[in-house]
């Protein structure tokens, strides 16, 4: 049975990884005033953090519409056998709604996964379904086995600030941490589509020393991304710190693309994770 994934760009999968996986990525909408411009096609994304910095607008993101979906899948229908398709936390946008949308009338089987969860915690969801599908497992196989992950996935992001999640709405149960004095490094978590606070931090050193502390904490694990925004050394710095977790080499590495760029904000590092079951 051939099974084509399916991803949108939220997720943060590197393009190189999604084409040697197979990985259909369909782009977000990001718009800075009247300029709409699709993620990591027509706006990359050293493009949006420059303009991000540099302009007194702060961007919006759309989901795809239902028709780019159905176009997609129209396309895969003709070299597959079934559809997977696997979307960034409903409660976070609205593309599970354009993806089903667009399913629609469709005489194919094609089934929408809330991965409830963002970045590449999605990433990992759609990476770990693109290799079953290479082995030849079936869309039901597929579909299983997310379902088995999604409650075993979670992401830890330390922050430079909220501001944001706060101006975009996505910020959740973290608005508790809003309204300090002092300068502090909020650490947050994205876990069955909330985003929630974790702790905060008078240093940056010591938030993702805590941050590699709390995902020690959860026990063995199963597979690993780290990602940041705009400063490399900080993904480099968190790698060395999980070294003794995770293997290195199979450490999954990604840069926070516009679409989710736009709620995180620059100076941003992150690890997803999905844990072993017990």
């Amino acid at each position: 049975m051939i099974v084509k994934i399916v991803a949108d760009s939220a997720s943060d999968i590197p393009l190189d990884l999604a084409e040697e996986l197979g990985i259909t990525i369909v782009p977000v909408n990001v718009q800075f005033g009247d300029q709409v411009y699709r993620d990591r096609v027509e706006l990359t994304t050293d493009e949006f953090y420059k303009k991000l910095q540099s302009n007194s607008i702060l961007p919006k993101t759309s989901a795809p519409a239902p028709g780019t979906f159905r176009e997609t899948y129209e396309k895969l229908a003709s070299e597959s056998d079934a559809i997977v398709s696997i979307h960034v936390s409903s409660q976070m946008s609205a593309t599970c709604d354009a993806a089903r949308l667009a399913c629609a009338d469709f005489d194919f089987p094609v089934y929408i996964i809330d991965s409830e969860t963002a970045s590449m915690a999605c990433g990992l969801l759609v990476i770990i379904a693109a290799k079953a599908a290479i082995d030849g497992a079936s869309q039901s196989d597929i579909v299983a086995l997310l379902n088995n992950a999604i409650p075993r996935t979670i992401t830890y992001g330390v922050f430079s600030t909220l501001e944001y999640l706060q101006k975009g709405g996505r910020i959740g149960k973290a608005q508790a941490f809003l309204g300090s004095m002092l300068k502090l490094n909020p650490i947050l978590a994205i876990r069955r589509g909330e985003v929630l606070p974790v702790a905060r931090i008078r240093t940056r050193p010591r938030a993702v020393e805590r941050m590699c502390e709390i995902v020690r904490d959860l026990g063995m694990i199963e597979e690993m991304s780290i990602m940041g925004t705009t400063n490399p050394k900080d993904t480099e710095d968190l790698a060395n710190l999980l070294s003794s977790l995770f293997p290195t080499e199979r450490i999954y590495y990604a840069t926070i693309g516009p679409a989710m760029g736009t709620y995180v904000g620059p100076d941003a590092v992150g690890v997803s994770v999905i844990w072993k079951s017990d």
